[in-house]
């Protein structure tokens, strides 16, 4: 992928090591949602805001290929491009990356949908927002 919305980078920490030494596979699960909420974030996204006016964005679907592994120290990225299928439907494209040598982690697709008052419904100030954002800030605005 290597073309990102959104990166942030981020440091393995030892508490998210399993038996093996190697981050556990449901800690990658944490690392790319804390970067969705980021750049959801950056793109003026309110969660508690969507949340008053009834709307809950929830992730529907999750596909995850985890390719290495990550250890204790590692420095590493996590990147987000968002895409939008149909009216209801917004991809979150994720790469985790590790610094020093440019390897990829794992590659995720996360799509998620907004409920309002508990029922799927059209968001557009989502692709809204991150059009915006792409022209203000350009392609892989990192924190």
């Amino acid at each position: 992928m290597k073309e990102y919305d959104f990166v942030m980078e981020m440091e393995v920490r030892d508490y998210e090591l399993d038996l093996q030494g190697i981050v556990n596979n449901a800690v990658y699960q944490n690392y790319l949602e804390h970067c969705r909420h980021k750049y959801l974030r950056a793109i003026g996204i309110n969660f508690g805001e969507m949340h008053d006016d009834g709307m809950d964005p929830v992730v529907t679907r999750s596909e995850i290929d985890y390719i290495q592994s990550l250890r204790s120290g590692d420095l590493f990225y996590v990147g987000v491009k968002l895409s939008h299928e149909g009216r209801l439907r917004h991809v979150f494209h994720q790469e985790i990356v590790r610094l020093i040598d440019e390897a990829i982690i794992c590659k995720a697709k996360i799509t998620a949908t907004v409920l309002k008052n508990g029922r799927p419904s059209p968001a557009p100030e989502f692709q809204q927002a991150a059009e915006e954002f792409r022209a203000r800030e350009g392609v892989g605005f990192r924190v």
